[in-house]
């Protein structure tokens, strides 16, 4: 890793003095895994990048598509039938070269997560199934690992922040949705993938750096046609 111009790149983050040198040295030393590298996973993988994270691994089995673009911002029409992790890999090296970032072009699913979040410091779910939420939420709960989840649909999103000892998906939803149909069947206004995705890189940002108040044992709303934000507390266990 290069940590080129490192009071140079990182200045606006070294004069916070709750983040300073040895915050960002422990953003350049940390390992995220972002899953999905669609509408939520293009804000989250470029503000990690952006802020130094060090190891970002990107999982996505998909291609980019036409359709995909309404939302998906790291990607543009050039990168059209290219696989996403490739696409999103590029735009992540352009971005900040201090980043090492590992394509996984690869559908997680129950024989590969585990090995896949191994010695990751924080995932991010940016998913749009219910499966793979449940999946993700289950693999980190069982390793104790740091877990922001959004999700999105039409005009609203949430996001919520899955720690060790804190509520989970299955608090929030003890029987999870039978045969649900992906968020992407109902349609979303674009940029509601970006309010909600930038919430969860602030998330993954402040768990990376142990700041703040977290959005443990609640979760965030956002409604874009009232634009407002409501917070629902969930108990846990």
């Amino acid at each position: 890793m290069k940590h080129c111009d490192l009071d140079t790149r990182y200045r606006r983050h070294l004069m916070l003095p709750e983040v300073g040198i040895d915050g960002q040295l422990r953003l350049l030393q940390s390992r995220a895994a972002i899953i999905g590298a669609g509408g939520l996973g293009s804000p989250v993988a470029l503000y990690l990048a952006a802020a130094g994270v060090g190891h970002i691994n990107i999982v996505d089995g998909d291609c980019v598509d036409v359709s995909n673009l309404q939302r998906q911002i790291i990607h543009n029409t050039n990168d059209v039938s290219r696989q996403k992790v490739v696409s999103a890999s590029e735009k992540l090296n352009a971005i900040n070269p201090d980043v090492e970032v590992t394509p996984i072009p690869v559908k997680l699913d129950a024989s590969n997560a585990a090995a896949i979040l191994d010695g990751c410091n924080v995932v991010i779910d940016c998913t749009d199934n219910a499966a793979s939420r449940f999946l993700i939420n289950d693999v980190c709960v069982a390793d104790g690992r740091p877990l922001v989840h959004g999700a999105i649909n039409r005009f609203s999103g949430n996001v919520m922040t899955i720690a060790p000892g804190h509520a989970t998906l299955r608090d929030l939803f003890p029987m999870p949705p039978q045969n649900p149909m992906p968020s992407s069947h109902y349609g979303v206004l674009g940029v509601v993938a970006g309010i909600i995705g930038t919430i969860q890189a602030a998330e993954a940002l402040k768990t990376l750096l142990g700041l703040g108040e977290l959005l443990t044992d609640q979760v965030l709303t956002f409604d874009a046609l009232t634009m407002s934000f409501t917070k629902f507390k969930i108990n846990h266990g």
